[in-house]
């Protein structure tokens, strides 16, 4: 009598997380997924200049925090996880549709449908936390990261709710608190009782896809001053302002892009790898690229400004636009650069300066002469960086310690 051979035992299902020896290059769903964002970006910047006063610019900033912290969020599960697992992909793409849920909402979040924002941010941390948890359970200190981060997202769940269910002033600062919380939680690495803190080790980035994927939404930034020029350029009024308008506008993008990549964009993945601390670049890297797309899309509206009307005196409104743009952007560059050498090159605090020293006289001057200033102000950086360079040796990164 022959007897059946015992089947094996099931093998336990393999965790969704990233095989170390794996490749890092970004796939194409992440880029597909970016480009929700296209519209995003644009839809933001064109809704600050349809009322031109801070509320509208408070509004535009919570906005655009709470879409960068999906894109953000969902680029470091991309890192941490195999996006090539068919779960992954099921993820990205549900936060796709959520992120574009939101999207339809911008134009209208601070009025009937605060709620629809709001709700759809929530549903896309806490979903992300529901379904990561039991993908991960035989994978403890992920699972328990993922718990961390969900603990973290439902606290701040809370005002979100409550901000898309209240009126005004009151809905912009629970908001605000709402964000506040989630940009805290993430700089503290999600400490909760009886958990801790994410470890260190657990922390850990990999140079080249994240250093990529920030590459790649800046340039989505620039996308969006693209489609400014290319959609408010016409000839219904002066052809000679508008032509000057068009080129003003196009030169400044070009050299927020040349100002990005030299050098500290072209040696990020570098920088990244040669640091003690991996992790420290996850730390800021979110708060100082929010900054250069905040200058980015603000600069996007100014083109808006200038191109639909560039003659006639600039209002205030106008001229913090216009120069506010730059002056973020030039900001945040001084924080990446000091992420990637551990010092700030003199032409970016001096640039701050100088479009401050120039922004009282553009109060009586057309918007297309306080571009131009803007314009100038870029210039005189990238010169100062291309002459720095002229001629030496390539700067090796040195990250801060």
């Amino acid at each position: 009598m022959q007897h059946a051979t015992p089947e094996p035992a099931p093998r336990r299902a393999r965790p969704p997380v990233r095989d170390p020896e794996s490749p890092r290059r970004v796939t194409l769903l992440e880029l597909f997924f970016d480009l929700v964002y296209v519209v995003a970006l644009a839809l933001i910047s064109r809704g600050m200049v349809t009322e031109v006063n801070w509320h509208r610019a408070g509004q535009a900033l919570i906005m655009l925090a709470a879409l960068w912290w999906t894109w953000a969020i969902t680029t470091l599960v991309t890192d941490m996880y195999d996006p090539e697992r068919p779960e992954i992909k099921m993820l990205i793409t549900a936060v796709m549709f959520g992120v574009l849920l939101m999207t339809t909402a911008i134009p209208e979040a601070f009025d009937n449908r605060g709620i629809v924002f709001a709700i759809t941010y929530v549903a896309i941390h806490l979903g992300r936390g529901l379904f990561l948890m039991p993908a991960v359970r035989h994978h403890r200190q992920t699972q328990k990261r993922a718990a961390r981060i969900f603990l973290w997202f439902a606290v701040s769940a809370v005002p979100w709710i409550i901000g898309g269910l209240v009126d005004g002033d009151a809905r912009m600062a629970l908001w605000a608190l709402a964000l506040g919380i989630d940009y805290l939680g993430f700089r503290l690495a999600y400490p909760v009782p009886g958990l801790g803190a994410v470890p260190t080790e657990q922390r850990n980035v990999t140079a080249e896809h994240l250093s990529e994927r920030y590459q790649q939404f800046f340039i989505i930034a620039l996308g969006d001053a693209i489609l400014t020029i290319g959609t408010m350029f016409n000839l219904d009024k002066s052809e000679t302002q508008n032509i000057l308008a068009f080129a003003v506008a196009f030169v400044s993008t070009l050299l927020l892009w040349r100002i990005y990549v030299h050098k500290s964009g072209q040696l990020l993945p570098t920088a990244i790898q040669q640091a003690k601390v991996p992790s420290r670049f996850l730390r800021t890297a979110p708060y100082t690229h929010l900054l250069m797309v905040a200058g980015v899309v603000t600069t996007a509206a100014g083109f808006d400004l200038v191109l639909h009307d560039p003659h006639g005196r600039t209002p205030p409104g106008w001229a913090a636009i216009i120069l506010g743009g730059p002056a973020l952007f030039l900001a945040g560059r001084s924080a990446f650069e000091y992420e990637v050498f551990s010092r700030v090159s003199l032409s970016r605090p001096g640039g701050l300066l100088a479009l401050l020293t120039v922004a009282p006289a553009v109060l009586f001057l057309p918007p297309l002469v306080a571009a131009t200033a803007a314009m100038l102000v870029l210039a005189g950086v990238a010169v100062a960086d291309a002459r720095r360079s002229h001629g030496r040796p390539p700067e090796a990164p040195a990250p801060p310690h």
